[in-house]
């Protein structure tokens, strides 16, 4: 077996990423950091940039064009926020796992080159692919904290002696990974060169040591489902019309129309629910007055209750937090706000199980990835009738949860894509001797259904709560109230760095006993 290398350097755009194209990135910057006129403006540019990088041979101007109109004027917060929260899930799932596991059996020094903007990889680079330093242009920016949509530096000349600067001494990395023009800038550097196409047969990939695993990303944000190309974004446009169309025709039928019908109307517009399990029949208590069942669903989207009470044909009432006042307008269901105080909430979900049915997410906060988040326990303490309900969804445009954007286009942009589709599976009700009734603590009930529900959808147990998720693509505690500000605040210390490093770093994502 070939000796672990203790350095490499490796070119991100078309080694480390299968696709060399930058374009989709500044899309999603525009489309992300300035709305759908930037997006749609850079978008009318591409002929001209594929002219300048095809037939004329100035890529690098193409590269420079495409950064000025999806940068020029955003506040450099912004553009930070959308290259630590939208970018990584694109480029995860663009990395070349032969082209990893050269990467990622280096010991030492891990150099990534590339050709976009530095803010816009160095996240992704450091915090998931285990980079040490990102060698790039960078973005310039004004006294107002904004973009100027100028680029400095990331010349090939520049990036050698950049790659040069960082092994002194007389130090050459031992491997150099990379196919472009600036890549042969660093590569007679490198004491051993591979270039792209890799294969696993390859001898000289094959005889390495293993890598360790790549680092998922389990958190992310932005609206747009697929990788914006040209042609993708076309079809983006040109759809957004009819999509807004639809999906005010499905809202209004939703509140129009009884729950008990929408079963029937849904698949003449679009929709699905697809249903596995049995539906637990509605129970009444001693003297015929209804009395509840508590569903405690994984949270995929604000959707969740909706798609159990559609499944269910009767009233659910759904416990909520943050959810925005249109929504609960649009709602079909009840919605029940709470507090975060857990006296006063457990009153409400008691008061609310008096009258009928109630659904809640223990995680309290969505996620879009095969993990489901730490489960509250506090749902264990209100009833001993629980029935785990294992929620997931299909869509195929647009995502309909966000961090950091307005949380009252969910449901809109949920129903604006072409056929979305929501799965309920019913499982069990819980035994008696699995609930508190049988002197199980909480958190051992709690700890229970998670497991049991991460196994129905195959998605993974994690200790992550919804704190984590909102630090790493808000920069907060996810808290709504007056404490927000002070909270904010908070999230900036070293702590809450090393959280946010822990939540993304090489971890082994282990079931809770």
């Amino acid at each position: 077996m070939a000796a672990m290398p203790s350095s490499v350097v490796a070119e991100l755009e078309g080694t480390l990423l299968r696709d060399a194209c930058t374009f989709p990135y500044f899309m999603l910057v525009a489309f992300e950091a300035s709305g759908l006129p930037r997006f749609a403006a850079l978008l009318a540019l591409w002929p001209a940039l594929r002219l300048l990088e095809l037939l004329l041979g100035r890529g690098g101007l193409a590269l420079r064009c495409a950064a000025f109109v999806a940068t020029a004027g955003v506040p450099r917060a912004e553009l930070e926020a959308v290259a630590r929260a939208v970018l990584p899930k694109f480029m995860a799932d663009d990395v070349d796992p032969t082209a990893w596991a050269a990467f990622g059996a280096c010991e030492g020094r891990r150099v990534v080159v590339t050709r976009m903007p530095r803010v816009m990889v160095e996240w992704f680079a450091r915090e998931h692919l285990g980079a040490h330093d990102v060698v790039g242009c960078d973005v310039e920016y004004s006294r107002l904290r904004r973009c100027t949509g100028l680029l400095k530096g990331g010349r090939d000349e520049a990036v050698a002696e950049r790659v040069r600067a960082l092994f002194r001494d007389g130090d050459r990395p031992d491997l150099g990974l990379g196919r472009s023009e600036m890549a042969r800038s660093f590569l007679p550097l490198c004491k051993e060169q591979l270039q792209p196409p890799f294969s696993a047969d390859d001898d000289d990939v094959a005889k390495r040591p293993k890598c360790p695993p790549f680092r998922p990303v389990i958190f992310h944000d932005g609206r747009l489902v697929r990788r914006p190309t040209a042609l993708m974004s076309i079809a983006i446009l040109l759809w957004i019309p009819l999509g807004v169309l639809l999906a005010i025709v499905r809202i209004t039928l939703g509140i129009v129309l009884p729950i008990q019908a929408l079963p029937y109307v849904a698949p003449f517009v679009g929709g699905a629910v697809i249903t596995r399990g049995r539906p637990p029949a509605p129970t009444t208590g001693a003297n015929g007055s209804p009395t509840g069942v508590l569903f405690v669903c994984t949270h995929r989207t604000l959707m969740d209750p909706v798609a159990l009470a559609f499944v269910l044909g009767r009233r659910v009432a759904a416990v909520t937090y943050s959810l925005s006042r249109l929504s609960e307008v649009l709602s079909p269901i009840p919605t029940v706000r709470l507090t975060r105080d857990r006296d006063t909430d457990a009153a409400r979900m008691r008061a609310e199980l008096a009258r009928g049915d109630v659904a809640v997410c223990p995680e309290g906060t969505t996620c879009r990835e095969p993990f489901l988040l730490r489960f509250s326990a506090l749902f264990a303490e209100l009833s001993d009738r629980i029935v785990p309900v294992a929620t997931n969804y299909r869509v195929g445009l647009f995502h309909p949860t966000t961090a950091r954007g307005w949380k009252a286009m969910d449901p809109i942009f949920f129903f604006m894509n072409p056929r979305p589709v929501y799965e309920v599976t019913f499982l069990n009700q819980l035994p008696a001797e699995a609930t508190c009734a049988a002197g199980r603590s909480p958190v051992d009930v709690a700890n229970y259904v998670q497991r049991i529900l991460a196994a129905t959808l195959g998605f993974e147990c994690t200790t992550f709560t919804r704190k984590d998720k909102y630090r790493v693509l808000a920069g907060n505690d996810g808290i709504v109230g007056a404490k927000a500000a002070a909270t904010a605040t908070a999230a900036t210390k070293p702590g809450w760095q090393r959280r946010v490093r822990e939540v993304l770093g090489f971890l082994r994502f282990t079931k809770i006993d």
